[in-house]
């Protein structure tokens, strides 16, 4: 098989695959914060901090509900200096949520220090946490959320592009749902 054909169909049955119950469930949290005047945090690192921007955009842009990342290099290099960057983002998350608010955190390994810690200080302050990981299915950031999301797969690419297509279905899914209340 070519190459090319072979990756776009190990993508097509990473997403035939996708618990379509756990995307209506993040529909139904994300909704439930806006209801209450509140924001969704979304963030990752590399490639997947690209991904939380696109989606925090999208979602305060397209869909009407406050999102945030904490993309700023100043931001993340005041925090990292004094906390660490393992518990950076767990200070961002202390300094920056609100309470009802939610948290979106996608690490590709499930294994990133930085964002397990995140989504266990989110949890201690009650706040929702959703996860996205992939490779070992066992991960530690899949055991932490009241959410999660698993692509079995080990190609950094192909977990990140199947974040993706979940993040900005469910963007569309909201902003299609609002749409019809107006």
């Amino acid at each position: 098989m070519d190459f090319f054909e072979d990756y776009f169909k190990q993508i097509g049955q990473k997403l035939n695959s996708t618990d379509v119950k756990n995307l209506n469930k993040v529909i139904n949290l994300i909704l439930n914060v806006d209801k209450k005047g509140k924001k969704v945090i979304i963030a990752g690192n590399g490639g997947s901090a690209a991904i939380a921007s696109h989606i925090s955009v999208d979602l305060t842009k397209s869909a009407k509900i406050r999102s945030t990342n904490f993309n700023e290099a100043d931001l993340i290099t005041c925090f990292a200096n004094d906390y660490g960057y393992e518990r950076w983002l767990e200070e961002a998350i202390e300094s920056f949520a609100d309470r009802h608010d939610a948290v979106i955190l996608i690490s590709s390994s499930g294994q990133s220090k930085n964002i397990i810690n995140a989504a266990k200080k989110a949890k201690k302050m009650g706040l929702g946490v959703v996860t996205l990981s992939g490779f070992d299915r066992n991960n530690p950031l899949r055991q932490i959320g009241d959410i999660n999301f698993w692509v079995d797969s080990r190609v950094y690419n192909i977990v990140e592009s199947v974040h993706n297509i979940w993040l900005s279905a469910i963007v569309d899914r909201l902003t299609k749902a609002l749409k019809c209340k107006s």
